[in-house]
Order: C-alpha cells, then sequence, then structure tokens
C-alpha cells in the first residue's frame, strides 16, 4: 500500500492523489506525459512527472512513461529535446542535464516498487544515456550543456545542469551495482563535478538571474552542511516573494509554482522543514480546482503567466515537495537524506 504524503493544513493526501490523476489524464497512449493538453513534452520534466506519479501509487502509469523514453531512445543514447503529440520532434537540440535525468527516475522508481525486473528492463537504455552525457564532458570535469542536430557543441557548461547530472550519476552508480554492472567511472565523475559546483562556479556560465541556480546546487547535493545553508539564506531576498513563492527570474514579479516548490525540497535538504513547509503551502494560490497548478502568477496584477496555463511538470514538482517534507514514500530519500536510508 502506497503510503501519499500529507500535510495538514498545506496539502492533504486526497490532494495529492487528485494533482497525481491530472497528470495521469494528460498521458497519451504512447506513455508520452505532455505539459499541457495537445502540448509538447521534454525528457526531463517527462521524467519528473514520472517519479511524482510514484509517489502518488500510479506505478503502471510512471512504467509506460519510462517505456516511451525506451522506445525513442536515439542510438547514441541521447533524446531530442523536446517531442509533440504526434511523435515529431520540436526542437533537435541533445541537452545533456534532459539526457542524463532517467538515471534519476528509474532509481526512484526501484526505491517506490522493488521491481528488479522493470530495473533490469530499463538498464539498457540509463547505461545509454550516460555514457553519452559523459561523452560531452570537458578536462575539468563539468559537461557541455548541449549540442545541436549537426553535432556542434555549445561552448559552456551550466551549473543547474551540472548539478542535476552529478545526482543523476550517482544514482545511476547506484542502478549500476544493482545491476551487479559496477560503473565506479560514473560515481568518480559525479565527485568531480559536484566539487566544481562547490568550489568553482566560474567554469559556469553565468545565469545568476534564474532562481534554479540557486537552489539547485543544495537540491542535488553538490553543497552540504553550512555551505548549503548559507546559500539558501544568501538568495532567499533575491528570488523569494515573501508569503507569495518564489520568482523564477530575480528582476521580474513572476512566481512559478514549480521553482517555489523545488526551492521547497532544497530546504528540505538541508533540514529546514519549516521553510519548505512555508514554500510548499505558498504555491496553493496557483492550485485550480481540478488539482492541476498554474506556472506562473505575476505580481501584484494577480495575472497567469503564460496566460492561463498549468503544466504537468509544475504538478508533479509539487508532489516531489511534498514526498521530500513527509518522507512519505520510500523514494523521499533521493533528495532528502533520511536517516533510514
Amino acid at each position: 500500500m502506497t503510503l501519499v504524503p500529507h500535510i495538514e493544513g498545506v496539502l492533504s493526501a486526497d490532494e495529492v492523489v487528485q494533482t497525481a490523476e491530472r497528470i495521469v489524464a494528460l498521458q497519451l497512449d504512447t506513455g508520452m506525459i505532455p505539459w499541457f493538453p495537445g502540448g509538447h513534452c521534454d525528457p526531463w520534466n517527462h521524467v519528473e512527472t514520472a517519479m511524482a506519479l510514484d509517489v502518488a501509487g500510479f506505478h503502471g502509469s510512471a512504467e509506460r512513461a519510462y517505456e516511451w523514453l525506451v522506445d525513442i531512445q536515439l542510438p547514441d543514447g541521447s533524446w531530442w529535446n523536446y517531442y509533440l503529440p504526434d511523435g515529431s520532434v520540436e526542437e533537435a537540440k541533445l541537452d545533456t542535464n534532459v539526457c542524463a535525468y532517467i538515471a534519476t527516475g528509474v532509481w526512484h522508481h526501484w526505491l517506490c516498487t522493488w521491481d528488479r525486473g522493470f530495473v533490469d528492463h530499463l538498464w539498457p537504455t540509463v547505461q545509454r544515456s550516460l555514457d553519452w552525457v559523459l561523452s560531452m564532458r570537458r578536462p575539468d570535469g563539468t559537461v557541455l550543456w548541449a549540442r545541436t542536430a549537426d553535432e556542434t557543441p555549445w561552448d559552456y557548461a551550466l551549473l543547474t545542469g551540472s548539478s542535476s547530472i552529478a545526482h543523476a550519476l550517482r544514482c545511476g552508480a547506484k542502478l549500476a551495482e544493482l545491476c551487479n554492472e559496477p560503473r565506479p567511472d560514473w560515481a568518480d565523475a559525479a565527485t568531480m563535478m559536484a566539487r566544481m559546483v562547490a568550489t568553482r562556479p566560474e567554469a559556469f556560465e553565468p545565469k545568476d538571474r534564474w532562481a534554479m541556480d540557486w537552489y539547485y546546487p543544495v537540491l542535488t547535493g553538490c553543497l552540504v552542511g553550512d555551505a548549503a545553508k548559507a546559500r539558501l539564506v544568501d538568495g532567499w531576498p533575491v528570488f523569494a516573494m515573501e508569503g507569495k513563492g518564489i520568482r523564477c527570474v530575480s528582476d521580474e514579479p513572476w512566481v512559478t509554482a514549480s521553482e517555489t516548490a523545488e526551492a521547497s525540497i532544497a530546504h528540505a535538504v538541508v533540514g529546514d522543514i519549516a521553510t519548505a513547509t512555508d514554500l510548499l503551502a505558498w504555491t496553493r494560490p496557483h492550485r485550480i480546482d481540478d488539482g492541476s497548478y498554474l506556472t506562473g502568477i505575476v505580481y501584484p496584477t494577480l495575472e497567469t503567466f503564460p496566460p492561463h496555463e498549468t503544466s504537468a511538470y509544475t504538478d508533479a514538482a509539487v508532489i516531489l515537495a511534498a514526498d521530500a517534507i513527509t518522507g512519505a514514500s520510500p523514494a523521499s530519500g533521493i533528495f532528502v537524506p533520511r536517516s533510514t536510508d
């Protein structure tokens, strides 16, 4: 029996299930989960929605989501950046972070289901994806952000992307051990990448305007202890709108529920459950009656941006934040260290 996250006065278990049902309703017969009806899908956010479905107990739908990635993986182990519901490619770019995240998702699914057969089935897909990601590594241990269809690579690495990749590599290394095919090179690459994130921020393209660069090194465990706590404190006045949520970018009054929920996870990682809970509570104005979440709200006008848009990845981020705070699912420790892990 799945224990669904429940936070009294903030987000009930029934509401979590209702939100997950909205994600399931979006899922196509192929297994793809678009952002919204008729919208596109990228593999990173697709994995995030699958993770949320597992937290809410919709394991079959989560497996269909992963099967879609198996079916469309390119021969070199990568995926295109955006796909449309008819299966066509909307953006022919290959993003290393987008391609790495399946390792996090499959490890999360294992922790939720203990289905070794499914892990064995997905293992070749994970292995090809992470090996492709590391083929884009630079001598300093960072990974180039992306390349185009004609194989021309971008010439820089991203802090948020590299933080997420380091986390995915650690998850991949655990999967490799489980499958009795150890990949210490993945673990070593993750350690080197996390060290660069923690000590060499100048190695990454400056993206200080974006909230993700503030909290992602903490969310993914690249920054830990006092350094992680200090980073969250330092960025709070820049990105937090008290009582409303987290700005997507520092210079606009646009609060996004996904960034607010992810910042909630980051605060849970450092043990600040009170702030994590407050942040999740601040997503309530984004919730609409069917359980889905508006992507963004502009203050003080209360316009929605994009206009009237709800998004599956936003729904998923809220569910994962609730799980991080409560420790309800067996996979909650994938971000927040648990004493029983």
